[in-house]
């Protein structure tokens, strides 16, 4: 075939492709370019068979390519591999890979590269023939490519470890490990990074046991403590627990474990649902090693996640006397000191933050929560409004609005909100409900029901519906309450907060009992301990006068949580059934904590006058 009509033969079949490889085989484009760019060359310059081996070069530098019409090659017939004779010729087998690859034939262009590197025994086209095999997932053919790669460049360390890795998906762990043995030798690189990156290797196996195997085999002459380190990353990378865990211990005895591997061991076992033993483990350790801050750091905040806050919070307590000045370390000390009421202790934390120059945003919004908890609205004012970036800029802005709607400064507090720029949805729903919260606080329900209404006409939320319907209940407008709570029945029907204010609403203020109960009864089902749930199935059932059944759910209810609107039902029901005494020791009792409280003095009004 002559020279040009090859060209021809070649541009047809560009010309067949309705479009380059795309996405990840654009890869394999750019890869083998190179190669042929040369081959092109090498035709043109004439015999490719005396041609040396292949050598990396870029595209750019090839000649000015051979211009044709696309009209002088539209009566060409479909261009086949069997047109010529692309096994006598290693050029022609170069060819269709390097077409086959462009047009995102990948198990074409693997069998030409693979043919052509066996048949001229060329290192450079080996090379290329491993990585498109590789890239192709035929690990078979990138296993027959590498042999040749590693034969002509036996010292190469980077065809070893792929060739390594074929043998592993192959089934021969015994040829992997002679290789990666040899990788692990090479005296030019220091034995600890050797390691490190033959774990990374073999941690990409899917054969997880085999490749620990090879691993535990280069590692049995004693290499001390990297040899260790890196076995205990391939066996957490592995999953595989207890060998991972013998690798640790020994590593924490010798003191060489480091910080990011424990990171890794704990997240391994918190990921098989093991979080106790990685709390003893921890333990343990750090009683071997008191000064291990890493360590401890890792225990402190497992603590935390684990709901255990007072342990957490004396974890960082010492974390915080020997490093006072990490951030990081006082921020948690503060969160726990707040949680636990150590009122004082966390803002003394927060302060801190501020004297570090570190987090100020978050310090200032937690002393300004400290502030609105001791009454002191003018501080609290002020230190959100230094609330400037952060996780907690948008909360505070919203706390800015409801302290100066509580200093009866209504506009303002209005106008403040709706001055707040916001980011998606939620957060404007957040901005509707608290300004419609201060125009409900100030009874100003007609204008609130506005708010409400106008914001569901361009944010249809089952959140606002449901804030909506309990405004309607203060209005005394139950077609709205319960029109907006079948709503998002209809659409969440495990809701169990719309199930249960609807049926209490129907047994409260309608004579729909039996509605009432079977709503509450679906979200008694959902949510068996909730406290609100309870008393509002002890109250339908008082409205059905199923009085001792009413009497066991209130009871039930009040133990959870000593309210006095329960107190207000309990002592009702007790007062129906006869038993005054019992239900005046109630209402006293409630009355001791919120001598105030409209529901209680309701019922007692009602009944003992």
């Amino acid at each position: 075939m002559s020279h040009l009509k090859m060209l021809v033969v070649l541009h047809k079949i560009l010309l067949s492709s309705d479009t380059l490889l795309a996405g990840a085989g654009n890869a394999v484009g750019a890869r083998v370019s190179t190669a042929l760019g040369l081959a092109v060359l090498m035709t043109l310059g004439g015999c490719a068979t005396t041609q040396p081996p292949i050598r990396e070069r870029p595209l750019s530098d090839a000649r000015a390519p051979v211009i044709l019409n696309q009209g002088d090659l539209l009566d060409l017939p479909a261009v086949h591999s069997t047109d010529f004779n692309v096994d006598s010729d290693p050029l022609f087998r170069l060819l269709v890979a390097e077409f086959a690859g462009q047009r995102g034939q990948l198990d074409l262009a693997v069998e030409y590269y693979v043919a052509t590197a066996k048949q001229l025994q060329s290192l450079a086209v080996a090379q290329r023939a491993t990585r498109i095999a590789v890239f192709a997932r035929n690990n078979e053919a990138a296993l027959e490519a590498a042999k040749i790669w590693v034969e002509k460049a036996p010292t190469d360390t980077e065809a070893r470890q792929i060739l390594a890795a074929m043998y592993i998906r192959a089934g021969d762990a015994d040829a992997a490990f002679t290789h990666l043995e040899y990788v692990l030798n090479v005296e030019s690189e220091p034995a600890n990074r050797q390691l490190r990156m033959i774990a990374n290797l073999l941690s990409r196996e899917q054969d997880k046991v085999t490749a620990l195997d090879i691993m535990e085999r280069l590692i049995s002459h004693d290499r001390g403590n990297s040899a260790l380190l890196a076995y205990a990353l391939l066996a957490i990378r592995s999953e595989q627990i207890d060998r991972a865990s013998l690798a640790i211990d020994r590593l924490v005895d010798s003191g060489a474990l480091e910080t990011n591997i424990a990171m890794a061991y704990v997240a391994l076992l918190q990921q098989h649902d093991e979080s106790p033993s990685a709390l003893e483990w921890l333990e343990r350790s750090i009683e071997k090693d008191v000064d291990d801050h890493g360590l401890r750091l890792i225990y402190a905040r497992l603590l935390a996640d684990s709901n255990r806050y007072e342990e957490a919070r004396v974890q960082f307590s010492i974390l915080s006397t020997k490093t006072p000045d990490d951030s990081d370390v006082v921020y948690a000390l503060g969160l726990l000191n707040l949680q636990a009421n150590r009122i004082d202790a966390a803002r003394a934390n927060f302060q801190q933050l501020l004297d570090l120059k570190a987090r100020s945003s978050d310090a200032y919004f937690y002393l300004a929560q400290i502030a609105e908890s001791r009454d002191k609205p003018d501080d609290a004012l002020e230190l959100y409004r230094a609330v400037t970036r952060g996780t907690n800029y948008f909360q505070a802005q919203i706390r800015v609005g409801m302290i100066l709607s509580s200093i009866d400064d209504v506009d303002n507090a209005r106008a403040h909100l709706q001055s707040i720029a916001t980011d998606n949805e939620e957060q404007r729903r957040h901005l509707v409900t608290a300004e419609g919260e201060i125009l409900t606080d100030h009874d100003r329900l007609d204008e609130a029901m506005a708010l409400y209404d106008r914001a569901l006409d361009d944010i249809y939320d089952m959140d606002l519906l449901y804030t909506r319907a309990m405004l309607a209940e203060k209005m005394g407008r139950i077609d709205v309450l319960e029109a907006d709570l079948r709503t998002i029945i209809e659409h969440e029907p495990d809701n169990v907060q719309a199930l249960n204010a609807l049926g209490y609403t129907l047994a409260d203020r309608t004579e729909r009992y039996e509605e009432a109960y079977a709503l509450i009864e679906r979200a008694l089902a959902l949510s068996p301990e909730d406290f609100y749930i309870l008393d509002s199935m002890g109250w339908v059932l008082y409205r059905l006068g199923r009085l001792s059944d009413a009497v066991e759910f209130l009871t039930r209810a009040r133990r959870l949580k000593d309210d006095p609107e329960v107190a207000a039902h309990l002592g009702e029901v007790l007062w129906v059934m006869g038993d005054k005494d019992a239900a005046k020791n109630i209402w006293d009792s409630a009355l001791k904590d919120k001598p105030n409280d409209q529901r209680l003095l309701d019922a007692i009004e009602r009944l003992a006058p």
